[in-house]
This record gives C-alpha cells, sequence and structure tokens, in this order.
C-alpha cells in the first residue's frame, strides 16, 4: 500500500480524478448553455412578438456571451487544483 501521508502530492489517482471531474464539469457547462438557450430562443419565438429571426439573433447572442463566461473559461483552467490563478 502506498503512504499517502504527505498533503498535495499529485498521484496518479488524484490527476485521473482531476481529469474526469474537469470534463464532467465542461459538458456539465455545455449543457447549461445549450438547454437554457434553447428555452430562450423557442420562448422569444412562439411566446412573444419578436419572431423566428428576433429569436434567432438574440439566441445567438445569448450563446456566444454564455459560451465566453461559462465554457471557454473553464476548459482553459489548469488541471492542478493548487496552481496559481486557480
Amino acid at each position: 500500500m502506498e503512504d499517502r501521508g504527505h498533503f498535495g502530492g499529485q498521484t496518479t489517482d488524484v490527476v485521473a480524478h482531476e481529469r474526469t471531474y474537469h470534463a464532467f464539469s465542461v459538458l456539465v457547462r455545455w449543457s447549461m448553455l445549450l438547454i437554457g438557450n434553447a428555452i430562450l430562443w423557442l420562448t422569444l419565438w412562439f411566446a412573444s412578438p419578436a419572431g423566428f429571426w428576433g429569436a434567432t439573433i438574440v439566441g445567438a447572442v445569448t450563446f456566444l456571451l454564455g459560451y465566453l463566461f461559462l465554457v471557454r473559461h473553464e476548459e482553459k483552467q489548469p488541471l492542478d487544483v493548487w496552481a496559481e490563478g486557480r
């Protein structure tokens, strides 16, 4: 059995867990963005006077903003949670 008495060591188990959690986090962020944007787009298209083109323009703008603030930020984070700037 390995001695893991030290704190903060990057063992292979920890790195594998960090990669899995990072992938799950990115998947959840993409899902939130797509589902939220679809709800907004359908609501604007069918339940407001914006119509198809108005809903599409607003949907494209909100998708771009959501990508920049939700997904892109997390994809560029380092896997090491103890790294500077995390």
